[in-house]
């Protein structure tokens, strides 16, 4: 099976590059903005046509689309993380390879969820933010496409090679300063936020396998279960060996309740870019995956606990040490 991976040099990406190229029936393409990409390509500039081009020669049986942005404004985020996407789609159509494709998609594209509930594919989305909301309009894309394609709602993906700006990259960091200046105590803010972590590996599990199944629409992608933040620092503290005291700042309420109205999608990332959110995903106080079509549909599920994710996140923070 002939593989074309967008994205290959991200997060996400270089753990389903590892994931695809330990199957010996994938052969592996990849495409990018790096030097190290097999095909260089900016999908986010480039022509649909020039790519079609590139399809035709290639002739995947899968495409699998990790590229994206996950900071910048509004209009960065709406290239990177739309019109690429609809470069994407609009190549697939003309290229006569007939190629699947497998969307990375986020759970920013819901929104805020109600405390203690599970969120299901069928959920209306509500994105809390820009990077939400450039997001949710690449899987409209996707959907309405006409292609075969499924998209993979990834929730908190956490790991080796966890982003520093992500809330549990920002704790290793913060931990790793106090220990190295032999600090107590930590302050941190926003422990109460709980998230469906789930580990970078099995998200690649995730990926090799929506590729050889015939499931398409949306599939959530997460444990189906929510961690307070300030319970994966308790384990942090205890991987990491930190005796010191962990104290709790307040944070702010969340500025965009559920269910608050929305009009269109534009207006809708300008008023979101204006005025910085407490939760920077967009997410609110609580988010929770609902992962049995993920079960029933791809036969897949969360194998690597929250322990081991945060040890191999510690182990690279304390390599800085």
């Amino acid at each position: 099976m002939r593989v074309l991976l967008l994205g290959a040099n991200g997060f996400l990406g270089r753990f389903v590059a590892d994931r695809l190229l330990a199957d010996p029936a994938v052969h592996l393409t990849a495409l990018g903005r790096g030097d190290d990409a097999d095909v260089r390509f900016d999908l986010s500039g480039g022509s649909p046509g020039a790519l079609t081009r590139f399809l035709d020669a290639v002739h995947p049986g899968v495409v699998v689309n990790c590229a994206g942005a996950t900071r910048g404004g509004a209009r960065e985020l709406t290239r990177h993380n739309t019109v690429a996407v609809a470069t994407v789609c609009e190549a697939m159509r003309r290229s006569g390879c007939t190629a699947r494709l497998v969307q990375v998609g986020c759970s920013s594209e819901y929104g805020p969820s109600q405390p203690g509930s599970s969120t299901a594919e069928d959920a209306i989305p509500r994105p809390g933010g820009p990077y939400g909301v450039s997001k949710l309009a690449a899987t409209e894309l996707v959907l309405g496409s006409g292609l075969d394609a499924v998209v993979l709602r990834v929730f908190s993906p956490v790991g080796p090679g966890t982003p520093a700006g992500s809330p549990l990259g920002r704790l290793a960091e913060a931990m790793r300063r106090a220990m190295q200046s032999s600090d107590g105590e930590l302050k941190l803010s926003g422990l109460g936020v709980q998230r469906d972590f789930v580990d970078v590996r099995d998200v690649a599990r995730a990926v090799h396998a929506a590729s050889l199944s015939a499931a398409q629409g949306v599939v959530n992608i997460g444990t189906g279960r929510a961690v307070r933040l300030r319970d994966a620092a308790s384990v942090l503290a205890r991987v990491a060996g930190y005796a010191g005291a962990l104290h709790e700042l307040d944070a702010p309420p969340p500025r965009l309740p559920i269910g608050a109205p929305r009009t269109s999608t534009e207006s809708v990332i300008e008023h979101l870019s204006a005025t910085p959110s407490p939760y920077p995903d967009g997410c609110g106080a609580w988010q929770q995956a609902d992962v049995r079509t993920a079960r029933d549909r791809l036969g897949w599920r969360p194998r690597i606990n929250l322990e081991e994710s945060l040890a191999d996140i510690w182990m690279e923070a304390a390599c800085r040490i």
